[in-house]
């Protein structure tokens, strides 16, 4: 074993490495795209950020921020797997708590979210001013089936540092109710003007 300079071994029992994968490590991108095609009944998806920063948007996010056009060619493998999911019966709802007027990133969203909409995911808005006598999870999550939460970790920049996924079912159901709270006070995509200025 080749190991750097200043940088030390420690061995971890085999019986305490799902201690440590469960609190330290989260699923790599691969592992958390794999749970979109598997969902059985629904996804749900909590979104409290203002900005976000994602290596597969930034690109195109500038491009909006430029006047420049955007196919939204990228964004068809999402739509595709939410339209194939939802002709099969599944639901993927989307909460976006957002702070008015819009940031130039959920503007951005917003100009976006037809095609996801129109592809089957039920995405709405909820002002944050309507939340704040809500209480919330720290991170942003996605809710599989009721059995798999996933949270997603941002650093400042907003591209994700983690994706830790926990099982507990009294965290699932205090993230589910959080979720549900939101959802009553949203308005849906098509009926949301957002404040621009």
């Amino acid at each position: 074993m080749n190991i750097p300079e200043g940088e030390t071994v420690v061995e971890i029992p085999g019986r305490l490495v799902p201690f440590f994968r469960e609190e330290l490590v989260g699923l790599r991108y691969a592992e958390f795209a794999a749970l979109f095609p598997q969902v059985k009944r629904e996804a749900l998806h909590l979104e409290m950020r203002d900005s976000y920063g994602t290596e597969a948007e930034i690109p195109h996010l500038a491009k909006w921020a430029a006047g420049e056009p955007d196919d939204l060619g990228w964004l068809q493998p999402w739509c595709t797997l939410v339209r194939d999911a939802t002709a099969a019966g599944k639901v993927f709802r989307r909460a976006r708590v957002v702070s008015e007027p819009l940031s130039e990133y959920q503007r951005w969203a917003h100009s976006l979210t037809a095609p996801m909409v129109d592809a089957g995911e039920d995405i709405r808005w909820v002002p944050r001013a309507r939340v704040s006598e809500l209480m919330f999870p720290g991170n942003d999550f996605w809710l599989f089936d009721d059995e798999l939460l996933v949270f997603l970790v941002f650093a400042g920049n907003g591209l994700v540092v983690d994706r830790p996924a926990r099982t507990d079912p009294d965290l699932i159901a205090r993230c589910r109710a959080s979720f549900e709270a939101a959802w009553a006070l949203s308005v849906p995509h098509h009926e949301y003007t957002p404040a621009l200025s």
